[in-house]
């Protein structure tokens, strides 16, 4: 079993994004269902998406970063990003942080 973790990151103030609705769905035959979601803290970081381990799968990350974006009062492109990941063996832990700004977004995995 796995677990996921996100940092998000506001590269054009260099400061965590708090107040960020995340969501995590699964692929299955029958389509994607939901299966956590949560709010990044005021260190721009969520700790506790699944408390339960995850299985092997096809996993989608969402992050809302229009809505952050407009609380704000800031124009930006994008409504929300997204990371599109398959866990292929259980007993991973997978920290996949978001790099974002008004105009792009970025991820890689984290440690």
């Amino acid at each position: 079993m796995s677990t996921i973790t996100t940092h998000i990151l506001d590269t054009a103030l260099g400061k965590p994004a708090c107040g960020v609705a995340i969501s995590l769905e699964q692929n299955s035959p029958e389509g994607w269902f939901p299966v956590a979601e949560g709010v990044t803290d005021n260190d721009g970081r969520l700790k506790d998406l699944t408390p339960e381990p995850l299985s092997p799968g096809h996993y989608r990350l969402t992050a809302e970063i229009g809505d952050y974006f407009a609380v704000a009062g800031r124009d930006a492109l994008y409504v929300s990003a997204q990371i599109d990941f398959v866990i292929a063996e259980a007993g991973s832990h997978f920290h996949l942080p978001f790099l974002i700004s008004p105009w792009s977004w970025s991820t890689y995995r984290g440690s």
